[in-house]
């Protein structure tokens, strides 16, 4: 494995640019304001953006051939809730959009929009421990059995003075926070906006830069409830080649039993072996892992048995597309709050510059000659 290089970047500037995505409102189906700062912070580097049926937004930048095409795609969503009935009095009863687990939920902040805009504080509650039964108790609290206070008491009924409605979205509330030596960052929605950010920088990194290729940087929509918009943006971008940029799970905490071997955090990006929604194409990962090598780019090995990306819908596209994962390892994902470090980060971006810079028409043949 290669070892670790530095480079002279701009932390504050990208930390920045990290926390202005992560905070960003965007569950499932409701990624507008992500879509917004993926265009505002790609203007001027892509030579078109647009956005695709289903709201997932597609930058090109050609190089010096129109071929092979690569796509790059991160999810803009993240895991949230949304309003699925207001009881009369007036607290309000709600379902998961993509995975949460109860212990995560209960006792937490929570952000509630409604169609106006309005931004709505809310608590996450249900019957309180003093009242359970020794057997529930025992148990994680089901998330249908807990509800969000919006301050309703008997005089006043906020979800309808608020004008909450069935439907509206709601996201975690986390601050961002740099913790440490300041190279671990903690936010929400780093699943998957470390993906976003990955597809913008490397576009951005190659205006200035010979590449014998186009590339296609995607922020997709709906990650979390099916891999939607990956399949409708590979169905229109037509990719050659197709990286899926997500996170993936840091064995680096007490419990983990695959700490031995499995990612952890500062090691380098994962390339990924296998997951539950795609085995890559093996040439295209060993070349991955030949150029991590030769440039001198740290990088681990990653396998999930269970969950998948958006690489598993590209690769399934039209005939089929090459595809393979790459991944940076998080802590605590499908919470409120997410930790990961900033290296992993940059030198994903930096593998990524350098496979496309080598990325031909001849390689491309190779890889699908596999």
């Amino acid at each position: 494995m290669a070892k670790r290089t530095s480079k002279k970047v701009n932390e504050e500037k990208v930390i920045g640019f990290l926390k202005r995505l992560t905070d960003a409102f965007g569950p499932s189906s409701f990624e507008g304001d992500v879509r917004k700062v993926f265009r505002d912070e790609i203007k001027g580097y892509a030579d078109k953006v647009w956005t695709a049926g289903l709201g997932s937004i597609i930058a090109s930048k050609k190089g010096t051939s129109n071929s092979p095409k690569i796509m790059i795609a991160g999810h803009m969503d993240e895991v949230g809730f949304i309003v699925r009935g207001i009881n009369s009095k007036g607290y309000i009863k709600f379902s998961p959009v993509g995975g949460w687990w109860g212990h995560v939920v209960l006792g937490q902040k929570v952000l509630i929009r409604t169609r106006s805009g309005k931004e709505i504080v809310g608590l996450v509650g249900a019957k309180a421990p003093h009242v359970l039964t020794a057997d529930e108790r025992k148990k994680v609290m089901d998330v249908d059995k807990m509800f969000i206070d919006v301050g309703s008491h008997d005089d006043y009924n906020a979800p309808k003075e608020l004008g909450i409605k069935p439907g509206d979205p709601i996201m975690p509330i986390s601050d961002f926070h740099k913790m440490g030596d300041g190279k671990m960052l903690m936010a929400k929605a780093w699943d998957n906006r470390i993906g976003v950010a990955t597809a913008i920088e490397v576009v951005r990194e190659l205006k200035a830069i010979a590449h014998p290729n186009t590339v296609f940087g995607v922020g997709t929509v709906e990650e979390e409830v099916g891999l939607r918009g990956a399949g409708t943006s590979a169905y229109e971008i037509a990719p050659d080649i197709g990286f899926a940029v997500d996170v993936t799970i840091a064995a680096d905490t007490p419990g983990s039993d695959d700490s031995d071997f499995a990612e952890h955090c500062g090691k380098g990006p994962s390339i990924s072996i296998m997951d539950g929604s795609l085995l890559p194409n093996t040439v295209l990962r060993d070349f991955v892992v030949e150029t991590a090598e030769k440039e001198n780019i740290p990088y681990q090995f990653g396998a999930l048995t269970k969950g998948g990306t958006d690489g598993g819908r590209i690769a399934m596209t039209r005939s089929g597309v090459p595809t393979l994962t790459l991944s940076i390892a998080t802590r605590y994902i499908h919470s409120h709050n997410g930790i990961l470090h900033i290296d992993d980060y940059l030198n994903l971006v930096k593998l990524l510059v350098a496979v496309i810079k080598k990325l031909d028409s001849r390689m491309l043949k190779k890889i699908r000659s596999m």
